[in-house]
């Protein structure tokens, strides 16, 4: 870290352009330090220091700054309020509230958060006990099914703690060793929180998603990209994961979207009905939305300030997922501050160090063993919008290299209308593994292998498909007639999902592989068909609709009545002459 010192005089602002602000004097300032300029003390970050000359990136509109005006270091990183509010919340990029009538729209004007309000405390435990840092002190009632844990910030012993009733957040409601406890917080959005262990990524997350959890799994505590072009279906799929994951807590980052379409998703989020409580999902949903009509350091900042509050819940004992749309916007706020302050360019003008941050990024997903003992986990999965869909442009080539998942989404399954769009040709999961594991321990021995056969059928059908375009599927061999044919059922019987029938916009682990299963086995009775001597036209004219459907028609933990329609389709099958 670079540290200007050794000057005395009062800091001024010595030039405005735009959003870079340069300032003179001041005392010893460290970067990526916060300074408050002019007289509304608007916030901006140091990102460069020249012998007394500083630079700072403004987190806000500079219009009304002039040279001569006062600048003011603070002597601190960017750092956010974090508390009971949080929850059902939407904030933008400093964490600062955007809903009701949020007094920060007024430059520099500081926002309290919910300080001001009052919280209904229930204490965990009573004076004299002796915990470690980390540990719950107590809990508060939010809107949701989520209660906010309050945790020590040391260890020792607890002196006093506040009894049942409603508190502000900036009284303390306990005392750790000579330290007051109150429910607000701060911590830096670029330092990562402490924890005791961490742990190898083993238990799934269930996205509901059959293209996900049956080929391509993430665990809880991974990571996951999703790149895919204009109209694949990012925004929805991600959606369709906040919905349906099985997390305690989303923290859902709109980073540089259109301000209508994070209008959208926030509409969305609080008109949808949480699954697991029949309440509002957004009661358990914090929303950090900067879009791309905001300052481009606020934007580069929100990404830190959602996993910052990610692991907060981590701290508590959540699982928690990070859905950051779109890391592309990030990665560009990084391209347009590295062109600002002059840092020599690398692939397509990003800067050099681009890997390294995107690299930050995703190492603070982690499943860990918190310092209070519990166990949590952060799951960060980052959208990438690479520009014209080509994946070989520097975000979605650096992204890929630290995820440990890829669903991209393909653009020829979306205009066919096939969603998610998941392509099961370009998407990996290095989970596959451990989450086999974890099947294996916990009654279903034959995930792998059914994952693997359902891989082998599609990757096969693609191969078909085109060698037919060449020579017509009139001119195959039936045997591979009916591996097209058993490719199409698997990709409109198990991989295609409807998010508007109730039924099928999740799935369970228990449909999902009664559907694999009955999709591999109507496809082996027909080669067994056309071995036997069946013509292969009979086979391809049958009626496999019932199959098909069933996806819609089963609800959405029904084994049993796809299992018995497969028995149907078989037993129809076998009449075949």
């Amino acid at each position: 870290m670079t540290v200007h010192g050794g000057i005395s005089r009062p800091a001024r602002i010595a030039r405005v352009a735009g959003p870079l602000v340069r300032v003179s004097g001041g005392g010893p300032v460290a970067m990526h330090d916060v300074v408050a300029l002019g007289a509304d003390r608007l916030p901006g970050e140091v990102v460069g220091i020249d012998g007394g000359m500083l630079t700072v990136q403004a987190y806000e509109y500079t219009g009304g700054l002039r040279v001569g005006d006062p600048a003011e270091p603070t002597g601190h990183p960017l750092v956010v309020d974090l508390g009971p509010w949080l929850l059902g919340g939407v904030f933008d990029g400093l964490l600062r509230p955007l809903a009701g009538a949020p007094t920060w729209l007024v430059p520099g004007a500081a926002s309290d958060g919910g300080k001001a309000a009052v919280w209904r405390f229930a204490p965990a435990l009573e004076a004299g006990a002796v915990v470690d840092r980390g540990a719950v002190l107590g809990t508060v009632d939010t809107a949701g099914p989520v209660s906010f844990r309050v945790l020590s910030p040391v260890a020792g012993t607890v002196e006093s703690v506040a009894g049942p009733g409603e508190r502000d957040a900036t009284v303390a409601v306990a005392t750790v060793a000579g330290h007051p406890v109150t429910l607000a917080t701060t911590w830096p959005v670029r330092l990562p929180r402490p924890y005791r262990t961490w742990h190898d990524p083993g238990e799934p997350l269930t996205t509901g998603q059959r293209a996900v959890d049956v080929l391509f799994p993430v665990a809880k505590g991974s990571t996951a990209a999703v790149p895919g072009g204009f109209g694949t279906g990012k925004t929805v799929l991600l959606q369709q994961i906040a919905k349906w994951c099985d997390a305690d807590v989303i923290v859902y980052v709109g980073c540089g979207e259109r301000g209508n379409e994070m209008a959208d998703v926030v509409a969305e989020l609080s008109e949808l009905d949480d699954p697991r409580t029949g309440g509002r999902l957004l009661d358990r949903t914090v929303v950090v939305a900067n879009t791309s009509n905001m300052p481009m350091m606020a934007r580069e900042a929100s990404v830190y300030t959602g996993v910052t509050v990610a692991e907060l819940f981590r701290d508590m004992g959540y699982d928690v997922v990070v859905i950051a749309d779109s890391t592309s916007r990030w990665a560009e706020a990084l391209r347009e501050l590295a062109s600002r302050t002059g840092a020599m360019p690398a692939e397509e003008g990003y800067p050099a160090d681009l890997g390294s941050a995107v690299a930050a990024f995703y190492e603070r997903a982690a499943t860990v063993t918190t310092l209070g003992g519990t166990r949590g986990s952060v799951t960060i999965i980052g959208a990438v919008s690479p520009p014209g869909g080509d994946f070989t442009e520097p975000v979605t080539a650096n992204t890929e290299r630290f995820v440990r998942c890829r669903w991209t989404l393909d653009r020829d399954l979306a205009y066919a209308r096939h969603y998610p769009a998941v392509s099961w040709a370009e998407s990996f999961s290095l989970d596959a593994a451990v989450i086999a594991a974890h099947h294996a321990r916990h009654g279903d021995p034959d995930w792998p292998a059914r994952r693997a056969r359902a891989l082998a059928v599609l990757a096969e059908a693609d191969r078909l498909s085109a060698l037919a375009e060449l020579v017509g599927v009139a001119g195959l061999p039936p045997h591979e007639r009916v591996a097209l044919l058993a490719g199409r059922l698997l990709r409109e019987g198990v991989l295609q999902q409807n998010a508007l029938v109730a039924d099928d916009a999740s799935c369970t682990a228990a449909k999902a592989a009664a559907l694999v299963d009955a999709v591999l086995a109507v496809g082996e009775r027909c080669h067994a068909l056309v071995e036997g001597g069946t013509p292969v036209a009979a086979v391809e004219e049958f009626d496999f609709g019932s199959l098909v459907r069933v996806r819609e028609e089963a609800a959405s933990g029904d084994a049993t009545t796809v299992t018995t329609r497969r028995d149907a389709v078989l037993a129809a099958l076998g009449e075949l002459r």
